[in-house]
């Protein structure tokens, strides 16, 4: 099985309440943004929050 370069991201592994993966899945769907890039902007709030 051949696997994905990423030279721009970082990949990692960690989950989320139930309720914040599905209303999680619903935003994706209902703004057409992926998980992925809602997830960077979700991040980047909390690290500017914590500085």
């Amino acid at each position: 099985m051949s696997e994905s370069i990423l030279v721009n991201r970082t990949r990692f592994t960690s989950s989320l309440k139930n309720e914040l993966a599905k209303e999680l899945d619903l935003l994706a769907q209902k703004t057409r943004i992926p998980k992925s890039r809602l997830l960077d902007e979700a991040v980047e709030d909390l690290l500017r929050k914590y500085k």
